[in-house]
């Protein structure tokens, strides 16, 4: 698993004191699944985004919220600098409820925080889904890395 840095362990951990639910999903997964490839930050799937444990939390890292649409079309975003590594997911394509992921998300500690991960196949349905551009060049090592998982 990768390690996380100092923001990424406060925010993280304060998401699971304050009780809000999330999975860590995409290449951010992917990469805490041991997958050799890169992301350039975290994306969250975040039960409520509007819920008060949500808000709460991210306040108690001295961070703030933006929800989507407030700022034009903006998607949801965190502030300030040392947050805006998360990205917050409102829909993953090709996957079924946040629920119904939620129960199923890989239970992991990270660098000392306990974080539910999409599951690699999942990751690779959602990508398949998506089926931009970057995530049809990602698939090839997804695949590779899920094979030699199953494999052992």
């Amino acid at each position: 698993m990768s390690e996380l840095r100092s923001e990424e362990k406060q925010f993280l951990t304060a998401l699971n004191e304050f009780g809000v639910r999330f999975i860590i999903v995409g290449m951010s997964s992917a990469v805490m699944q041991d997958t050799h490839v890169t992301t350039q930050d975290i994306d969250l799937w975040i039960e409520n985004l509007g819920s008060k444990v949500f808000i709460d939390a991210v306040n108690s890292v001295d961070g703030f919220y933006i929800p989507p649409g407030l700022v034009g079309l903006n998607p949801p975003m965190l502030g300030p600098d040392k947050l805006k590594i998360f990205d917050l997911v409102t829909h993953m394509h090709g996957l079924k409820s946040f629920e119904e992921e939620f129960n199923n998300a890989i239970r992991a500690n990270v660098s000392g925080v306990d974080l539910c991960l999409l599951p690699l196949d999942r990751v690779i349905v959602s990508k398949e889904s998506a089926n931009r551009e970057k995530d049809r060049a990602t698939l090839p090592v997804l695949k590779a890395a899920l094979a030699m998982k199953n494999s052992k």
